[in-house]
């Protein structure tokens, strides 16, 4: 399947997608030493986005939570990429000061976790 959205973030990344049809909240919702989902009741909580397509409709939560996709990365721990329905300011920023690819403008409820996902700018191809 090919889907086609809009770069915020360029670069190209694969992996196995992580997916979840709530929004995720960075700032208290993952653990930055260990990229776990730590948020209570949360649809993700207690997977891991390290490597992974992260794949949700938008992002919630304080602006440090730029910071928190920031300190995922410098811990190695990190999403291979992003792929939002509409990215919003907090995640986009911090995808772009971790230099993690991302996507939005994509129905997410196409890719579900365990599909690998390659994407490259603009064009996402789901396996």
């Amino acid at each position: 399947m090919k889907l086609w959205g809009r770069a915020l973030v360029s670069g190209s990344a694969k992996g196995v997608a992580l997916s979840s049809l709530e929004p995720i909240g960075f700032l208290g919702g993952i653990d930055p030493e260990t990229g776990i989902v730590i948020e209570q009741g949360h649809a993700l909580e207690g997977e891991c986005v390290a490597g992974r397509i992260l794949v949700f409709p938008t992002g919630k939560g304080s602006t440090v939570g730029s910071y928190t996709i920031y300190r995922l990365a410098r811990n190695g721990v990190s999403p291979a990429a992003i792929i939002n329905a509409n990215g919003d300011a907090v995640t986009t920023v911090g995808a772009i000061i971790a230099s993690i690819p991302m996507i939005d403008q994509v129905d997410v409820s196409l890719i579900q976790t365990g599909m690998v996902v390659s994407i490259k700018e603009d064009l996402i191809e789901v396996e």
